[in-house]
């Protein structure tokens, strides 16, 4: 039996003195073809442990519905891991924060509005209980104690950030160790007062998360655990990035020096991130400090590895410390595999077309309200939701108002656009509604929920109500539109230029054909917001705003032969094709 201890302010593995230098790869965030090469490049930089989160939302997509299959397959990447010699930690959620949407919790929880959320609410702590009854089982035979890679467990994620429900805490340490976790457990906070004392747990090692001044962090911990190892398990050497913000990046070098600065302490490091990765899907985050701010889809992080797996400087800076520290030559670190190969496939053009609002019986089911009704209320997790209404007329210059939309509305009055509102922009549109009335369609975007703060209980939709002046509507046909399968979309042919369709949402069909699969990027010039399909697979978002100008798109989702793409543009474009370039543009 193998296990990991924190004795004597060092982390003893067996019995021998070990120094964690571990990377974070998320699996979900990787197709699987490629998990091999990321950690044999983790292995390569001189790294021992690789690290990931496990989000509750990708295996229990829907209450009671575990998904442990293609890039859900957790058991599948650990395996892989210990084959390839390296050690793994693991954080098991309920909330893992990630930049992941809502933190990784599952937007089903929000089905019940008097659920309280991270914290000793037997409601929540029943939906855990089930969760873990089908999560834990699967990691018991994959821990060091019983031969496998993993060393050591996390408790919940980064607590004092939110809350001090210590019994909380205490409540998920003794659900781990009764579902079989006999290796080390440990929690991981910022480097404050606060945090460190709603965040922690008495006998359970304690670590702390930062991006520079590692001796200041390091003597907070002291402060509070004057045994445990010294840890960063999170050393944010880039970071992410929001929509309509410029792209993050770190000098190479200061990334190092801080590093080697934590190593000469004796202390044990983990890369956040070492690989991003993607944010595929709808599945990207967002945070709310003065507003509401949507993560973008890249997950790049300004990494050492890029998001497409590229070796970067910051990788070579990071290697160099590894190899002096170790007192090897680079030479003697293992070797680095062969690079992805990239192709540009050029200029992909759109031949089909199908209006969302003309096809949206074809594409929805209805369901009558007398108000609108946020999308989790009526089982929706994720995607679109179009609330339409008869507004009686006339009525001139009144104004629409739309309280608390999240996160973003398109409005179409009899079919004809009229403006957008935001949630970070939540200025009334003026209406004319002439004397036969109006009808009234609101296309509502779900950006991604609230990952981290307060702020958590984010429901996507139309919130409270909507307003003609003071004046609240009622009588409303609901569509909701996950937007999971797109096989009932009804395309027909590509209408003509400016074919009084501006600002209308849409969905745009293409094919293209590959002999060799290989690494791609989509650019999108020209076209304003939305979503792009790939073979079935959702790439994620894209929106003129930036920083990001082109979408990953990994080769093995590419099909040898005849392959389809589909767009889902909120507005319109001029040129109704696409750019398959080989180099990635985030800004």
């Amino acid at each position: 039996m193998t296990q990991l201890k924190a004795v004597n302010q060092q982390f003893v593995l067996g019995e021998e003195a070990i120094q964690i230098l571990s990377g974070a790869i998320h699996y979900f965030r990787v197709v699987p073809e490629y998990w091999e090469d990321r950690l044999l490049k983790l292995k390569a930089c001189g790294l021992n442990t690789v690290e990931t989160y496990i989000p509750w939302n990708w295996h229990e997509p829907d209450e009671g519905r575990f998904n442990f299959s293609g890039m859900a397959d957790i058991e599948a990447f650990i395996t892989l891991a210990g084959k390839l010699g390296l050690h793994v930690i693991v954080r098991p959620s309920p909330y893992i924060c990630a930049e992941w949407e809502f933190g990784g919790l599952p937007a089903w929880l929000l089905q019940d509005p008097h659920m309280q959320l991270r914290c000793l609410d037997p409601k929540f702590l029943k939906k855990v209980d089930a969760y873990y009854d089908e999560l834990i089982p699967r990691l018991v035979p994959l821990l060091s104690t019983n031969g496998g890679p993993i060393i050591a467990v996390q408790i919940e994620n980064e607590y004092g950030s939110y809350g001090n429900d210590t019994a909380y805490l205490q409540y998920l340490q003794e659900a781990l160790i009764a579902r079989g976790v006999d290796v080390l457990l440990f929690t991981s906070d910022g480097p404050t007062d606060g945090m460190l004392q709603g965040g922690t747990v008495p006998g359970v090692t304690a670590t702390v998360n930062f991006g520079s001044r590692p001796s200041e962090a390091f003597a907070k911990l002291r402060e509070y655990r004057s045994e445990d190892p010294l840890m960063c398990m999170e050393y944010w050497n880039g970071w992410f990035d929001h929509w309509m913000k410029p792209h993050h990046t770190r000098d190479s070098e200061d990334a190092a020096s801080v590093f080697a600065e934590m190593l000469a302490l004796g202390a044990s490091v983990n890369f956040y991130m070492f690989h991003g990765g993607t944010n595929f899907g709808f599945y990207n985050g967002a945070n709310y400090h003065d507003k509401y701010e949507p993560t973008i889809t890249s997950y790049d992080y300004d990494a050492p590895l890029s998001e497409c797996g590229d070796v970067t400087t910051k990788y070579e800076a990071v290697r160099q410390v590894i190899a002096k520290h170790q007192g090897v030559e680079l030479g003697d670190l293992p070797a680095l595999p062969d690079p992805v190969r990239k192709k540009a496939y050029g200029t992909v053009s759109m031949t089909s077309y199908a209006d969302l609002l003309e096809n949206l019986p074809v594409l929805a089911s209805s369901e009558k309200h007398r108000t609108p009704v946020p999308m989790e209320l009526l089982g929706q997790n994720y995607g679109f939701i179009v609330y339409s209404t008869k507004i009686s007329g006339p009525r001139q210059g009144e104004s629409l108002h739309l309280q608390e939309v999240h996160d973003r509305a398109q409005v179409f009055l009899d079919g004809v656009y009229q403006g957008t509102v935001e949630r970070w922009n939540n200025a009334p549109i003026s209406l004319d509604i002439p004397a036969a009335g109006a009808k009234l369609d609101i296309v509502v975007e779900n950006m991604g929920r609230v990952n981290y703060g307060p702020r958590l209980k984010d429901y996507k939709g139309i919130t409270e109500g909507v307003r003609m002046n003071n004046q609240f509507l009622y009588d409303w046909s609901i569509s909701c539109l996950p937007m999971d399968h797109l096989e009932a979309v009804p395309f027909g042919p590509l209408p003509a230029p400016n074919a009084g369709r501006k600002d209308r949402p849409a969905f745009y069909k293409g094919e293209f054909h590959v002999e060799d699969r290989m690494d791609t990027f989509v650019r999108l010039d020209g076209w304003v917001k939305g979503v792009v399909w790939i073979n079935g697979f959702n790439l994620g978002r894209y929106w003129e705003q930036g920083p990001q100008a082109t979408l990953y798109l990994p080769g093995p989702l590419l099909k040898k032969g005849s392959n389809e793409i589909i767009v889902f543009e909120l507005h319109h474009t001029d040129k109704a094709s696409i750019e398959l370039v080989d180099k990635p543009d985030l800004g």
